[in-house]
């Protein structure tokens, strides 16, 4: 392979992207409980964390993250107890005696949305699949010929590509039918993803790495 397939890895990227997980499990819970703005800036805050990821790529520190076991092994670690916390707190809601209600996302402070960008990048950045991703695409489907240029180009579409993905999700999700159906059900949906949540994080932390 001399040059990047850009339609290719722009297929896979998109797969990846929108298939469930932890990202867009975040994302769908908190646009249906908190509104539409608190959801975008969550996925604002995911966007963030691949273009992180990207630029370590880039740097070729991902790839070394790849090869060396411990490095990757500290970030499994890492992102399996924290998908483990998520899980805890959704958990934490269904079995509490408070009534649960949706809230507003009318006035929200700055500081929420902050918090929720935050909680993005964190999840994105001990996300194994990002690191799986970014790592495997910098070592299989950019050759070594690739100019700067088709690689800033092909990180700026895979990280265009999935903030159009994940804010789409937080419109989806926060539509005043969906959120309707999930206050109706919210205890239903608090269970879903607190099983989500904590089954990533067992199978992150059983992952096995093969030599």
């Amino acid at each position: 392979m001399t040059e990047i397939n850009f339609t290719l890895v722009l297929i896979a990227s998109f797969l990846a992207v929108a298939s469930p997980g932890p990202a867009t499990l975040a994302i769908a819970g908190t646009s249906m409980g908190q509104g539409r703005l608190t959801g975008a800036a969550l996925a604002t805050g995911i966007s963030t964390g691949s273009i992180i990821w990207a630029c370590l790529a880039a740097l070729g520190l991902s790839a070394i993250m790849y090869t060396n076991v411990w490095l990757f092994e500290m970030m499994r670690y890492l992102g399996a107890g924290y998908l483990l916390f998520l899980a805890y707190k959704s958990a934490r809601s269904v079995f509490s005696n408070k009534e649960l209600a949706i809230k507003s996302s009318q006035g929200k402070h700055s500081s929420s949305l902050k918090s929720a960008y935050l909680k993005g990048v964190a999840i994105h950045l001990t996300n194994p699949k990002a690191i799986f991703f970014f790592a495997s695409l910098y070592a299989i489907a950019i050759p070594a010929t690739a100019s700067i240029e088709d690689v800033l180009l092909l990180n700026a579409l895979i990280i265009s590509q999935g903030f159009l993905v994940f804010q789409c999700y937080a419109f989806i999700f926060s539509i005043g039918r969906v959120r309707e159906f999930y206050t109706r059900m919210q205890r239903a949906f608090e269970t879903c993803f607190a099983a989500a949540f904590g089954f990533a994080g067992f199978k992150i932390l059983t992952l096995e790495l093969s030599q």
